[in-house]
């Protein structure tokens, strides 16, 4: 399994972003992929997954109303579209995949990761 994030960057308060993950090897049932964030000194929480079987999403609530996940399934790639940034979103980004009869909502629920992009949002 390879996760490769890509699109970070900086961007003003107010601006938007788009992440994309580029996945290969996960041909494995009941797969969940998600976007997970993480600030210096705190424990990744989760932005939003996916469940690859019919598309269903789930986002945290500071996400919802302003980032949308998505897949593309012929390209194998995952998308996080993130709109009215704050400074509150800088931090790493990382995307993840799990295996789960259920929504997974904490990383130990994600068996596979990216390295990484950094997001930050200037005031």
């Amino acid at each position: 399994v390879r996760l490769v994030e890509s699109g970070g960057g900086l961007v003003q308060a107010g601006g938007s972003l788009s992440l994309s993950c580029a996945t290969s090897g996960l041909t494995f049932s009941l797969l969940h992929t998600g976007w997970f964030r993480q600030t210096s000194g705190k424990e990744r929480e989760l932005v939003a997954t996916i469940r690859w079987s019919d598309d269903e999403t789930y986002s945290a609530d500071f996400a919802k109303g302003r980032f949308v996940i998505s897949r593309d399934n012929a390209k194998k790639t995952m998308q996080l579209e993130m709109n009215k940034l704050t400074p509150d979103d800088t931090a790493v980004y990382y995307c993840a995949a799990a295996r789960s009869m259920t929504i997974p909502k904490s990383q130990y629920d994600y068996s596979f990761w990216g390295q990484g992009t950094q997001v930050t949002v200037s005031s």
